[in-house]
């Protein structure tokens, strides 16, 4: 898929880098050469109209703060973890903030949520480990609500870093955007490493805590899995929204196809 992103790029880079979604009234749009795909700012500053609230619980009996989004002519689904907790990251962060907005346009069902400790989610952050509960609970929830259809299991750093660390009979697919690859420790990686469903890890050309060349000698030995390099981004991906949501629904689109 090729895409016309001249004006594109302003709004989600914008959306990335604060976690907020503005514009609508400029007329902007991002269409796809082929007429796939279109998305405009309306569609993204007046997403929040479609968002349904939930309340999730974690098997260890936690309750989750989360917001839902299933669009007509679903396809597919998307759970989306949000980045480190105690440095302020939170479900209305960028990457999670845009996709978020982006992806139910496309037919894509979107779970966005609040780890434990975070917003009005209950509990206490856990180092990532208690936090697989909180993916789980996410996961569950929207198979449920958007059946049939592959589910992706997306997560932006500390998020990319847990969702490598649950697996369950209900994902598709990985696709973690900037993991460190290190939270809870490669062994926390084993099962999905070694699982024969795919993953795609984005991996920002600088990221400062895990670039390509770290990444790739991590991932090595994975079963099923790609390194995609995110051009000229670091860990913050500010500048770079709209190679994440191109880049996330090619990888949806070959999924459900």
């Amino acid at each position: 898929m090729v895409w016309d992103l001249a004006d594109f790029a302003d709004l989600a880079d914008f959306a990335v880098g604060t976690g907020r979604v503005a514009g609508a009234a400029s007329g902007w749009s991002a269409v796809a050469e082929d007429s796939s795909v279109v998305v405009t700012a309306a569609t993204l500053a007046f997403a929040a109209m479609a968002k349904e609230p939930l309340v999730l619980t974690t098997s260890d009996g936690v309750s989750i703060e989360a917001q839902l989004d299933v669009p007509d002519g679903l396809r597919a689904a998307a759970v989306l973890c949000h980045p480190h907790p105690l440095y302020g990251g939170t479900m209305f962060d960028g990457v999670p903030d845009i996709l978020f907005g982006a992806l139910p346009a496309q037919g894509v069902a979107a779970l966005r949520f609040n780890f434990r400790g975070v917003g009005r989610s209950g509990g206490a952050h856990g180092e990532g480990v208690a936090e697989r509960h909180d993916v789980l609970a996410a996961v569950a929830a929207l198979a449920a609500a958007a059946p049939g259809v592959p589910l992706v299991l997306a997560g932006w750093s500390f998020g990319g870093d847990v969702s490598l660390a649950v697996t369950d009979p209900a994902v598709t697919a990985w696709l973690p955007i900037a993991p460190p690859l290190r939270i809870g420790g490669e062994a926390s990686f084993a099962a999905v490493a070694a699982d024969p469903r795919r993953k795609r890890l984005l991996v920002p050309e600088q990221d400062q805590y895990n670039p390509p060349e770290k990444a790739s000698v991590t991932v090595a030995g994975w079963t099923a899995t790609e390194l995609v390099t995110v051009p000229g981004a670091d860990h913050f991906l500010w500048g770079h929204g709209a190679f994440l949501i191109e880049a996330a629904l090619g990888f949806i689109g070959e999924l459900a196809s």
